[in-house]
């Protein structure tokens, strides 16, 4: 497994794609914290904190594809320089003026969201640049939705610890900060400046054109849901187990499973079509989260989260693969974003389906929406196909 990414690691830029990359994502993990504490702060009730954090994640959502399209058109460095510039003024006014009228806040925080620089997308399409062969590819991609579990342990407790030593208006400062810095050195690198997009047909649908990605995105959004279901479902289960709140050691356990899976993933050689492992592997996802429903005692309820997360990065990794290969030339910077976007709108969806069920039949009930929703896109994906042959070559970016 180590030799994989030893080899992967010492390709020139590979180290500083990643890095950059990551660091750079840190605030889509800090930013829904550091607002509600800041807001909080300021004595602002939790029903417009809601509001405010709703516009957010709708502004997140809807930007991403929009931002991922300009990039298809016009290259990354500028869309991610200007995007990051902007995202990270509207953090600093929300910082200095939390309390003003929600009739600023409200736009400033949906802009915010609508403007986070498109890095996950970005380093995905740029992948292509970096390595050579599509199982490599496979491993780099692998390697960044492993890393990315990382982002949503780090962000929260860096957010606790700004807040905590200084003011939560430190914390909006410092996703700022990073949002800037983060879009700044990304698109500072060689590969990045010298990626040039493909010309692309002319479709308002872009890559939805494409009736398999389509399907692909469809699955996802039932992936997304599993996992809003499953962070209601862990508070639910501890409410119940009694006093304690284990809720987070729950959901750190499904990231280090994913973590785990990730990095096998990444360094096992398959040899199967990407369309074959991506119906195989939520397949997978969706039998380890029918262990939920037996519900045991902690230290084995631990154990079962971390099995519930185990296909969730290799998923990611073999859909990345596949939307590059299914995605019509010149929008695979876009299709990535909407892979993001509906993961983020099946995760409210989950939540929202969860809910209703903890209220009607407890935890149990949250289970039964993770493995039903699961089950769902495991269904779903027997009908995804292969689309068009795979190149060796770079379609997406060109080294000028």
């Amino acid at each position: 497994m180590l030799q994989s990414y030893l080899a992967l690691l010492r390709k020139p830029h590979v180290c500083a794609a990643l890095a950059t990359s990551i660091v750079g994502r840190l605030p889509n993990g800090m930013a829904v914290l550091a607002l509600t504490l800041l807001f909080r702060h300021e004595g602002v009730d939790f029903g417009v904190v809601g509001a405010l954090i709703a516009a957010y994640g709708v502004g997140t959502a809807a930007g991403g594809p929009v931002l991922g399209r300009i990039v298809d058109f016009h290259g990354q460095s500028a869309v991610l320089v200007i995007s990051g510039a902007v995202s990270g003024a509207a953090f600093v006014a929300l910082a200095l003026a939390p309390g003003a009228p929600l009739a600023a806040t409200l736009p400033l925080t949906a802009v915010a969201g609508a403007l986070t620089p498109p890095l996950e997308s970005c380093l995905r399409s740029v992948w292509p640049t970096l390595v050579t062969g599509e199982r490599e590819r496979e491993t780099a991609y692998s390697l960044d939705a492993a890393l990315q579990e990382v982002i949503f342990v780090a962000a929260p407790l860096l957010v606790s610890a700004v807040a905590a030593l200084f003011l939560p208006m430190h914390a909006v400062l410092a996703t700022a900060l990073i949002t800037v810095a983060g879009a700044g050195a990304f698109s500072a690198l060689r590969p990045v400046r010298r990626w040039r997009p493909v010309p692309r047909e002319a479709n308002w649908l872009g890559p939805l054109m494409e009736p398999q990605v389509r399907r692909v995105l469809v699955c996802f959004v039932f992936v997304g849901a599993a996992l809003g279901a499953l962070a209601v479902g862990a508070v639910a289960y501890s409410e119940e187990a009694g006093s304690r709140d284990v809720s987070g050691l729950l959901l750190s356990a499904n990231g280090f499973g994913a973590l785990v899976g990730g990095l096998a993933y990444g360094a096992l050689r398959i040899p199967l079509p990407p369309a074959r492992r991506f119906r195989i592997l939520l397949g997978g996802l969706a039998l380890c989260y029918l262990p939920l429903l037996l519900m045991p005692g902690l230290a084995l309820m631990a154990v079962l989260a971390a099995l519930s997360g185990l296909f969730l990065a290799p998923a990611l990794a073999c859909t990345f693969l596949l939307l590059g290969r299914l995605a019509p030339q010149g929008t695979t910077t876009e299709a990535f974003s909407w892979l993001i976007s509906v993961f983020m709108c099946g995760s409210a969806l989950g939540t929202a389906l969860a809910g209703l069920a903890a209220d009607e039949a407890g935890a149990l009930g949250v289970f039964a929406v993770t493995a039903a929703v699961t089950a769902t896109a495991a269904l779903l994906s027997l009908r995804v196909g292969g689309g068009r042959a795979a190149v060796e070559a770079p379609e997406e970016a060109a080294s000028a």
